[in-house]
């Protein structure tokens, strides 16, 4: 499943409404356990961004140079995977994950 949560983004981020963010992030922060309680041992759940936006900045714009990254899976113990290179290694896991052969650009995080 791909979700895009573009709300954080359009009414929050682009609006310059921190509070509005926080409150939407806690909603969201509240029904993750529902999500992780669904997945089995062999799946994986990334949580990421396509772009930087605080809404505590005076622009409007993207305004971050790195977005979050969040990889979860119940066999996995908790891991700092660091400021990685590239966004291609979201794609290049998630085509490890499904064995998908490819060139693309990036590096796999999933078994690290």
């Amino acid at each position: 499943i791909m979700a895009n949560l573009v709300d954080f983004d359009v009414y929050y981020g682009h609006r310059n409404d921190a509070p509005g963010f926080a409150k939407a992030l806690k909603a969201f922060d509240d029904r993750l356990p529902e999500i992780l309680n669904c997945l089995d041992e062999t799946d994986c759940l990334i949580l990421t961004a396509d772009h930087g936006n605080d809404p505590t900045t005076p622009s409007t714009d993207h305004s971050r140079e790195f977005i979050p990254l969040i990889f979860y899976r119940k066999s996995f113990a908790g891991k700092n995977l660091g400021t990685r290179k590239t966004f291609s290694d979201v794609a290049q896991t998630v085509a490890h994950y499904f064995k998908i052969n490819n060139d693309l650009n990036g590096t796999s995080f999933l078994n690290e």
